[in-house]
């Protein structure tokens, strides 16, 4: 997720790695040999992973990772892995898999392996029956402000594309969606799902998302480059775990609604 590196990806891998000497990836032999799969998880990225009241992870992304585990007989060690650390990881061979809403870029697949896609990310509009807009681009217009977060770069994207509309920065996702559920602001244009679960704080909202979409991204499971057999055996995973709408029921149990575009799982990878 969250198309928000402040270095160009290559150069922040370089940097990590720079004078250490890159381990070969543990292949699907050694993790089950092992008996142990390491999986990078972002530690403050609610509800796709954070510590709950006793201390352990909680999550979409830790029911994902536990799955896994189990449907390749090994246990899990989770490693916190903050947003730019989830590719620098792999690279480096802290990590065997990376979750952590993995967005498949061009640029990550210069340097990393990935599996089928896990779920998705929509870019969308957010807001409520108040707003009578039923295009994103009918936002373009001083009467509406837009709630972000501050760093986002949805923010420069919003600058670009929708100029003419008001935007207010907060810090967090909950602060953000409060502004629209208070009133404060009118609408919120970002990657929706990760949005949604804090809705049901505002119940008295009659909330809604506009139906046309602005963007759809895949996210993965990302691997070590050239780990073949591991990533095979994940998309096999994935197939199942797909087919059986495991996924789907996951994200709806941590994101109160369901993803806003599914992943058509498929036989072939």
């Amino acid at each position: 997720m969250l198309k928000r590196l402040l270095l160009p990806l290559v150069a922040l891998v370089m940097a990590f790695t720079m004078g250490a000497s890159l381990a070969e990836a543990k292949s699907l032999d050694d993790i089950i040999k092992a008996g142990v799969i390491r999986v990078g998880i972002n530690p403050n990225f609610p509800p796709m992973s954070s510590r709950g009241s006793d201390g352990n992870w909680q999550g979409f992304d830790i029911d994902i990772g536990n799955k896994i585990a189990t449907t390749l007989g090994v246990k899990v060690e989770w490693v916190p892995t903050e947003t730019p650390q989830r590719v620098p990881f792999l690279v480096a061979d802290k990590i065997d898999i990376s979750l952590g809403a993995l967005t498949r870029t061009a640029e990550r697949a210069k340097l990393i392996e990935f599996t089928v896609p896990l779920h998705t990310e929509v870019m969308a509009v957010l807001t409520t029956d108040k707003v009578t807009v039923e295009d994103w681009k009918q936002l373009d217009d001083p009467k509406y402000t837009l709630a972000d977060m501050r760093g986002n770069w949805t923010v420069d994207w919003l600058k670009e594309n929708l100029p003419k509309a008001k935007v207010s920065l907060v810090d967090t996702i909950a602060d953000t969606v409060r502004l629209v559920g208070q009133g404060r602001a009118d609408a919120i244009v970002e990657n929706i799902d990760f949005f949604m679960a804090q809705t049901k704080n505002f119940p008295d909202v009659k909330w809604r998302v506009l139906k046309k979409t602005i963007d759809v991204s895949y996210d993965s499971i990302g691997v070590q480059r050239g780990n073949y057999s591991l990533r095979d055996a994940l998309n096999i995973a994935l197939y199942g775990l797909h087919s059986s709408d495991f996924v789907n029921q996951t994200w709806e149990k941590w994101y109160g609604s369901p993803m806003l575009v599914k992943v058509e799982q498929s036989p072939y990878f």
